[in-house]
């Protein structure tokens, strides 16, 4: 693995720094870029909305798909992680601390840790439900809250990776969002 460098991409009327957490490693297995393209397939789902991101998941466990998600797939204004982890909680209600225990989400973008609509953060849910590993397309840009999911899931001893040259395809639905700059 290697350290993940500083990158600028430009996103709309603003450059964004993609990533400088020294601690926060690239991954280069072929499994990782397979799920990632799956979040990012998912990701093309989501209905752009003004004000908020277009973002896709895919949740995995023992190299088996659990289940999948993109922004604002349920009700009630979710998030893509949100989703991913929902609809393996439904049909296992009773079961799913030792289901997610272990597993590893693959999202297009940092998974949230400030929600405008107040509804929980993305990192809170991953973190209560133990998630080992979290791989990323890109960090969350700048341009509606100020994002610290990487730290607080490190923080907590999830691991963080980042799938290289995959942040143009990650972007590609989020072209509703404007810079706040």
């Amino acid at each position: 693995m290697t350290k993940y460098k500083m990158a600028f991409i430009f996103f709309p009327f603003s450059f964004l720094l993609l990533l400088t957490m020294d601690s926060t490693t690239f991954t280069t297995d072929k499994e990782d870029a397979k799920y990632m393209q799956l979040a990012i397939e998912q990701a093309n789902l989501s209905v752009p909305v003004e004000g908020a991101y277009c973002v896709g998941a895919v949740l995995v466990k023992d190299n088996t798909v659990l289940s999948t998600g993109f922004s604002r797939e349920l009700p009630g204004n979710t998030h893509a992680e949100e989703c991913a982890l929902a609809k393996v909680v439904a049909p296992n209600k009773d079961n799913t601390r030792e289901l997610f225990k272990g597993a590893t989400m693959y999202t297009t973008m940092e998974p949230c840790s400030t929600r405008l609509s107040g509804n929980r953060p993305c990192t809170d849910r991953l973190i209560e439900a133990d998630i080992k590993r979290v791989v990323l397309g890109i960090k969350e840009p700048p341009h509606l809250v100020v994002c610290t999911g990487i730290a607080q899931l490190q923080s907590h001893g999830i691991q963080v990776q980042v799938v290289p040259d995959v942040a143009e395809q990650c972007l590609a639905p989020n072209a509703h969002i404007k810079s706040k700059n």
